[in-house]
């Protein structure tokens, strides 16, 4: 097969109506067994998976890449469209997604594999949609992690004050003047050199489908309710929390890929992670940075196929 026509197929986009927001979503091997959501970081879109899917689809797995609501080719709403954007909010698409286009095909449990933030929307779909998680992957897992318990408390009188500040500051801070800086001057590529590694495959095609959604008049507004979502999110939404909350059943297996050079979440929060949640299994890749999936494909792949095997058998 062409090697054009293979990544048309991949990245073929099918569009979904989402709560009157338009959503973008790939597949490859519908019909297969074992469906599977990759779940991209901040700034990537499903494309970002574009080594990885033609592999799990030649393994029975239905495989699905999917633009979170903010990103790739999905709608970019801001704060008036939808109030916020976190991983509460993008779990709630990751919910509707299995409901509305994987399940009139697929009653099997759903895994979930995660870069960065799609990792943080994994977690949380694992705690949300636990007996329709079959695994998680995350590669790696961003957030702060305590060890310490933590009653979840109604707002305080500091937080909400707090929260109100930070909306107010992020409405007014240019965030269109930033976006419209960071593309004229090159910081895109600049951050994709600190995330990689192996800097041969930062690519023209990975520039791209970074760069272009950030060129859209809608991006700004987007990217205004993400810092609002993320910074004002309750500490139920937060990694500690969730990995607290999955611990007490262990119901849904969770393994950690991680690159031993990632310089945006370093290797010892992993080590942390797997150290306090000893049913968290970590993998660690030698010489590979932030985005392990795109830099090693081919050991990525072997080490979530085998674990999504093992637990198959």
């Amino acid at each position: 097969m062409n090697d054009n026509l293979k990544k048309e197929n991949i990245n073929f986009p099918n569009y979904w109506n989402w709560n009157g927001f338009k959503i973008c979503w790939s597949v490859i091997g519908e019909d297969n067994e074992i469906p599977i959501i990759f779940l991209h970081g901040f700034g990537a879109s499903r494309k970002h998976w574009r080594s990885n899917l033609e592999y799990f689809a030649k393994r029975n797995c239905a495989s699905y890449s999917l633009d979170l609501i903010g990103f790739g080719d999905s709608d970019q709403p801001g704060i008036k469209q939808i109030e916020k954007l976190n991983n509460e909010i993008w779990c709630s698409q990751v919910k509707d997604f299995i409901d509305q286009v994987i399940r009139p095909k697929n009653s099997e449990k759903v895994v979930l594999i995660g870069n960065s933030l799609g990792s943080l929307v994994a977690l949380t779909c694992a705690v949300s949609l636990e007996p329709q998680i079959a695994t998680v992957i995350a590669s790696p897992l961003p957030d702060q992690i305590h060890k310490v318990k933590k009653k979840i408390t109604n707002k305080t009188l500091f937080k909400k004050i707090k929260d109100i500040f930070t909306k107010i500051f992020f409405i007014f801070f240019p965030l269109e003047i930033i976006l419209f800086l960071i593309t004229k001057l090159g910081v895109i590529k600049v951050g994709l050199n600190s995330a990689y590694f192996k800097k041969d495959k930062i690519d023209k095609e990975l520039v791209d489908l970074v760069t272009k959604p950030v060129l859209k008049k809608t991006s700004a507004r987007s990217l205004r309710a993400m810092c609002i979502g993320m910074a004002t999110r309750d500490e139920n939404l937060q990694a500690s929390y969730l990995l607290r909350k999955l611990n007490s059943s262990k119901k849904v297996p969770f393994l950690l890929i991680w690159g031993d050079k990632d310089n945006f979440i370093p290797l010892f929060l992993g080590k942390k992670i797997a150290n306090f949640y000893r049913w968290v299994k970590l993998k660690i890749v030698s010489n590979s940075g932030h985005c392990v999936h795109d830099e090693d494909p081919s050991v990525f792949n072997r080490i979530s196929y085998e674990w999504i095997r093992d637990l198959k058998t």
